[in-house]
């Protein structure tokens, strides 16, 4: 295993853990998939990140996680993480030869607010002036994308107020809603959530397949009944509390390694 780090603007940056081409087994370049991680924007927990990156790494891909910009480090906060996951996006492809990746295989999936930023950014970066606002001359367009407990609008109980102030994260509370961004250019998505979920009610990803069904986006969800939020892999290696480690709910990665391939998106399949 090759490790990249790709450094973005300031202190934003993405891990990745590459495969090495295999000709024995005919195997030359990998689909990619990059992890955008949760953590309230005030951080990433980067042990979940990097478990949930080489989960998918162990299933054929050259698999990565993004560091994005955190409140305070620019003012407001959004949309400057959906910039730094475009820029590390256009490096990968900027990257394919020399990092074995098929560009027409790129997948995303934020968990949290990293869900958030994952469904802006497929749904902005078609928007007409979306190179010239963020940078990119020209924004990739990811196969896929995967939401795990997403956030998808601030003032839906989220953030508590007494802990972030939304004035830190917006000046602009509707811009945070991709609904309200071109949906219809959306790609196919994987949603997951537990109904249990305090932190992020689940209609949070209600509400967006809703909008992705009335858009005509394929997309397919998955809703537990048991679990909190944050489980990440809902196995041992990510249980950070009691009650995190759940079976039931860990079925949700092998069900999206079926579904991407469903896709055309090559991976190991899973027993």
């Amino acid at each position: 295993m090759e490790q990249v780090k790709i450094d973005l603007n300031g202190p934003a940056y993405a891990q990745g853990y590459l495969h090495t081409p295999n000709e024995e087994i005919g195997r030359t370049t990998y689909p990619v998939i990059m992890i955008v991680p949760g953590g309230s924007y005030t951080h990433i927990p980067e042990h979940q990140a990097e478990d949930l990156a080489l989960a998918f790494f162990a299933r054929g891909f050259q698999a990565f996680y993004l560091r994005y910009h955190f409140i305070g480090e620019t003012k407001p906060l959004l949309p400057q993480p959906v910039y730094d996951l475009g820029q590390a996006l256009a490096a990968i492809r900027d990257h394919q030869h020399a990092w074995a990746v098929n560009p027409e295989q790129m997948v995303i999936a934020g968990f949290s607010v990293g869900g958030q930023v994952v469904s802006l950014y497929d749904t902005m970066h078609s928007e007409t002036d979306f190179a010239e606002r963020s940078g990119i001359p020209a924004p990739v367009s990811p196969k896929a994308v995967i939401l795990g407990y997403p956030v998808t609008r601030l003032d839906d109980q989220f953030p508590p107020r007494d802990k972030i102030p939304l004035i830190q994260l917006t000046d602009n509370i509707a811009s945070t809603d991709a609904r309200a961004h071109n949906v219809t250019q959306a790609s196919p998505t994987f949603i997951w959530g537990t109904a249990a979920d305090n932190v992020i009610p689940v209609f949070h990803s209600l509400n967006y397949a809703a909008a992705l069904a009335k858009a005509k986006v394929p997309y397919e969800l998955h809703t537990f009944s048991d679990g909190p939020h944050g489980l990440a892999l809902s196995n041992v290696l990510t249980a950070w509390r009691p009650g995190t480690d759940l079976p039931h709910v860990a079925h949700w990665l092998p069900l999206s390694l079926e579904w991407l391939r469903s896709l055309g998106i090559e991976s190991v399949p899973t027993n």
